[in-house]
């Protein structure tokens, strides 16, 4: 059993209820810097430069971006109770969690994240083709392709009953992976980046070796706007290795790729 934190036990239904609200506050912070960050740099600051590699010349929506915070915000308050009972399993000694850094050779460290990213890209690509099925897609998945120029703003702009699908991955992962707490917080950080990064509608790799290799094996811009445009292509999350297994890439994702314009 993991010692508790604070002397405190968050099954505590008041506990539980400000661990929630922390939590809360952290992913919402989370998002709107790092979002913020994006925006600011590529559609304020650079937005010259880099209004080349913009995939849609159509204008983003006002109405859009008030309805991606408000399911955003949705989305991060189920994070935050999911996050909440996890840290109840990790202090109750239900998870494979490891507080002590030499617990574990370090090379595991790195290994351990990139398992978990392995097993995370499993689950969402299986889950999203699943997602798209006409029944399910009408009930929960229609809420994300509601945006159809994507921003980094609409990284979380799930459904509730996706945000939950989203979120419980972790604790599945936490409970049967062995993994450091930072550990944690970085694939979720890789998480809350990528996210921004593949709905920015503008294509930030590098046109050269390897801008080229990052691009056509781990999941950008180009990549995932042939799934809000074509709908039936390119499920993935992190790689893009399942779509080309599934046979779910897009035919015309790799000679649009080729065709981004060169930064100066």
């Amino acid at each position: 059993m993991i010692p508790n934190v604070f002397n405190i036990n968050f099954a505590e239904p008041i506990v539980f209820l400000w661990l929630c609200i922390v939590i809360f506050a952290i992913v919402v912070f989370r998002y709107f810097l790092l979002a913020g960050i994006f925006h600011l740099y590529f559609y304020i600051w650079k937005s010259k430069t880099w209004e080349i590699r913009k995939l849609n010349k159509k204008q983003y929506p006002p109405e859009q971006f008030r309805k991606e915070i408000f399911w955003s915000l949705l989305t991060a308050l189920i994070f935050s109770v999911i996050g909440a009972f996890t840290a109840v399993l990790l202090q109750q000694g239900h998870t494979a969690i490891y507080l002590d850094i030499n617990a574990f050779p370090l090379l595991w460290f790195p290994v351990s994240i990139l398992l978990s990213m392995f097993i995370h890209e499993t689950y969402y690509y299986w889950v999203h083709r699943w997602m798209h099925q006409p029944k399910v897609y009408k009930i929960v998945h229609h809420v994300h392709h509601e945006s159809k120029i994507t921003s980094a703003w609409t990284a979380f702009s799930f459904h509730p009953i996706e945000g939950i699908l989203e979120a419980l991955i972790m604790p599945l992962i936490v409970i049967l992976l062995p993994m450091h707490i930072y550990a944690i917080l970085i694939h979720l950080t890789i998480m809350t980046i990528t996210a921004a990064i593949n709905h920015l509608d503008i294509e930030i790799y590098p046109k050269n070796i390897v801008g080229n290799q990052l691009g056509k094996y781990m999941i950008g811009a180009t990549h995932h706007s042939h799934h809000h445009k074509y709908y039936r292509y390119n499920y993935g999350l992190y790689f893009t290795f399942w779509d080309k297994i599934g046979k779910t890439e897009s035919p015309n994702f790799v000679k649009e790729f080729d065709e981004r314009k060169e930064i100066q």
